[in-house]
């Protein structure tokens, strides 16, 4: 199972926005040489009062509630959630048929969508996007 979750384990940007997949854990994300120095302080100083270390990204946004501190500390940092949801769709012969289209959410958005209806939905997160003039403008 572990092999599977590497797919969802990275870190990456570009000249926008940083990008981080799903299936990390804070305490791996702390780790990790690759995650920027500014967005592990904020992880350490800011998310981890609320939230355990070996959480996912994944469970964390997926349960994140508006009265959780590190929700507004994603909304300072403009986060956005990358989501895949089950959706039914008509095709060319006017048959319908089910299958995962790709979002990108703002969090209030996600975060509104109540438990039931996330799996309802068959919600999967895939990663979380932040934004780098967000974090450049975040003090510490």
């Amino acid at each position: 199972m572990e092999a599977e979750n590497k797919d969802f384990k990275y870190f990456m940007q570009d000249t926008g926005s940083v990008y981080l997949g799903a299936k990390l854990s804070y305490a791996e994300i702390l780790q990790d040489v690759m995650v920027n120095f500014k967005y592990k302080s904020i992880v350490e100083h800011y998310i981890l009062k609320d939230t355990d270390p070996e959480t996912t990204l994944e469970s964390q946004f997926y349960y994140m509630t508006k009265e959780q501190f590190s929700y507004r500390t994603y909304e300072q940092l403009r986060a956005k959630v990358k989501v895949s949801v089950l959706e039914e769709k008509k095709s060319l012969f006017g048959k319908k048929k089910t299958g995962y289209t790709t979002k990108l959410m703002p969090l209030a958005a996600f975060v509104d969508m109540n438990l039931a209806q996330k799996k309802a939905k068959g919600v999967v997160i895939q990663e979380l996007a932040l934004s780098k003039l967000a974090l450049m403008a975040f003090s510490v």
